[in-house]
């Protein structure tokens, strides 16, 4: 039986800060509160995971620089005792750091510097000595912002496409989480893992850059079920939209299922909270529990996020969420 999670991906220090408003163009605001975290797809989802406390063997895969960004990162990591044995240091790139302006209860704003992600490549990712470990289930987070592996290739192939393609073929289950980049080249590069993937993580604006579509409303259920229909047609098995309401594509079967409502003054930050979905829905893969139940369990991860300013310091144990 194979157990644990391989986590691949961004790798990103986020220096949150928290303001009263968003200013005018040459206006002065006043920051309230500074939070630095670790943040970034894979990042973000396997901490949320090692937060959960379950003793699932976790792997932590990307590329970092060696400045005092990539300790935070290597320290976030011995805390939570993920094996970093795959989180690879250069020196020729910086680690990927984010300014996040969030505006409680409001919005938050990313300045992004990409840094080593982008010069994360396929040789960096040993899927076959990942596989060696046993490990159950391979993510990779996010598509268009990773820059090497998302170039498209003359055949339509990308590189990351080909890390799927071989963690499928070497015995694990493949789940891709997308994120909200304006890349001209989102829908091809969505388009090439598709095949290759077994879960696909994504939300409505996602949906519609992926499917070449117009804005999609997070309630406009028609629209969201056309979107994650076109993207099964295109490969993908299962398609998990998480939005205001929530559809999951599975064996050409649709459900829905609303999060329980939360308090909006309990909320801090939207920062990492559709990771720690993601990060719920993943752990209830692995241990093969039903779709229903993995929602659940991933709308809860999702709103411990909310009341916390980083991503994932605010993730319980599972012990607290189910």
């Amino acid at each position: 039986m194979r157990n644990g999670i391989a986590c691949a991906g961004n790798w990103i220090v986020d220096i949150i800060h928290s303001i009263e408003a968003w200013p005018q163009k040459n206006d002065l605001v006043r920051i309230q509160h500074e939070a630095t975290g670790v943040g970034g797809g894979a990042a973000n989802v396997i901490l949320d995971l090692a937060a959960f406390k379950t003793d699932l063997p976790l792997y932590a895969v990307g590329l970092i620089g060696t400045d005092t960004h990539a300790q935070i990162c290597l320290a976030a990591c011995a805390t939570a005792k993920v094996d970093t044995r795959w989180l690879k240091q250069t020196a020729s790139h910086p680690t990927a750091h984010t300014q996040v302006m969030n505006v409680p209860g409001d919005s938050r704003t990313f300045f992004y510097h990409p840094g080593a992600n982008d010069a994360l490549s396929e040789a960096d990712i040993p899927i076959e000595s990942i596989a060696a470990q046993n490990a159950k289930i391979f993510y990779l987070g996010y598509p268009n912002l990773l820059a090497t592996l998302d170039a498209v290739e003359p055949s339509g192939e990308t590189p990351a496409a080909r890390l799927l393609a071989r963690a499928q073929a070497a015995g694990m289950i493949t789940c891709v989480d997308l994120v909200s980049s304006a890349t001209p080249d989102f829908a091809d590069t969505v388009k090439a893992t598709l095949p290759h993937t077994d879960y696909l993580f994504l939300n409505e604006i996602e949906a519609a850059r992926a499917t070449n579509r117009t804005d999609i409303a997070p309630d406009d259920r028609a629209r969201l079920l056309e979107a994650a229909t076109a993207l099964q047609a295109q490969g993908a098995k299962t398609v998990i939209l998480h939005t205001g309401t929530l559809a999951l594509r599975l064996d050409e079967t649709a459900l829905w299922s609303n999060p329980e409502p939360i308090n909006p003054a309990e909320i801090l930050s939207p920062v990492g909270a559709g990771d720690a979905f993601c990060a719920g829905v993943i752990y209830a893969i692995h241990q093969g529990w039903p779709p229903e139940r993995a929602l659940r369990l991933g709308h809860r991860a999702a709103a411990a996020a909310l009341k916390s300013v980083t991503a994932s310091d605010g993730i319980p144990p599972l012990a607290a969420l189910i």
